[in-house]
């Protein structure tokens, strides 16, 4: 692949935040031309919220995979009841539910996963993306156990079968929890979008929080704009090289109103 790539996704999917989801689904819709990104699937998020339980979600989950988005399992419940480290504890609120797990646990909880995302969506996961972006060292060796073909963290997308780098480079994503969080991730993002202009693959990354700000999602429409102008909207798929076919498929998609309950 030597086109460039934009690869958009929806962070924190599941019934817990089920509007905002929808909100930032159809913002994305509009910006890239269709269902052209990826939805992280959290199963139980805080334990609060458990998608097995939920099968009218799990429906929508479905339509939305069968229009073309990706779905990726987005750790278990996302939060860590023990946050380790400063990153953990300070960045990321305590969610960073793989910053600390062994191999063991960290397989069993992306294989508890993997069940309840597949089941739900009627096809495969495309990968594993740990909250936050944050993995352990057990975490990065369960990843190679537990089959993904991809994997994602906050500086380049690889292989977890052979730790291969498939891209390199930042995301740009933003920040709601308090106000200078909000300021800084909007600057970053504006540098970003003259900075980054000549990257061959460009990942931008939203969360429910970020419907909440207005300023947040203009920055989201200008940042997802600019690059939506000399980048096609892609699939985390083809920097495996076995998304091609799909990628083609949805080159002219139909238009997609948001899945709604059945």
């Amino acid at each position: 692949m030597t086109e460039r790539l934009l690869l958009a996704s929806i962070h924190d999917v599941g019934p817990k935040f089920e509007r905002e989801v929808d909100v930032l689904a159809a913002r994305l819709e509009r910006l890239l031309g269709g269902p052209r990104f990826a939805m992280l699937v959290v199963p139980d998020h805080w334990g609060e919220a458990p998608l097995s339980a939920s099968p009218a979600y799990a429906r929508r989950l479905r339509d939305w995979a069968d229009a073309g988005v990706e779905m990726f399992v987005h750790g278990w419940c996302h939060r860590d009841a023990a946050p380790a480290g400063f990153a953990a504890r300070h960045m990321t609120a305590g969610e960073g539910e793989f910053a600390a797990l062994d191999r063991a646990e960290a397989l069993k909880r992306m294989t508890r996963a993997r069940a309840v995302v597949e089941d739900a969506t009627g096809r495969p996961a495309a990968g594993f993306i740990a909250p936050a972006w944050l993995y352990s060292d057990g975490t990065r060796a369960a990843l190679a156990d537990a089959g993904f073909a991809l994997a994602e963290d906050h500086f380049r997308v690889w292989n977890p079968d052979n730790g291969a780098a498939l891209t390199r480079g930042p995301v740009i994503t933003w920040a709601s929890r308090s106000r200078w969080r909000r300021l800084s991730s909007r600057f970053v993002a504006g540098a970003a979008r003259t900075a980054l202009g000549g990257q061959r693959v460009i990942r931008v990354a939203v969360h429910p929080g970020d419907t909440r700000e207005p300023s947040i999602l203009n920055s989201i429409d200008a940042t997802i704009g600019r690059f939506a102008r000399s980048h096609r909207p892609g699939r985390y798929a083809e920097l495996a090289g076995h998304g091609n076919d799909l990628a083609t498929s949805l080159a002219t998609p139909p238009s997609l109103a948001t899945p709604r309950s059945q």
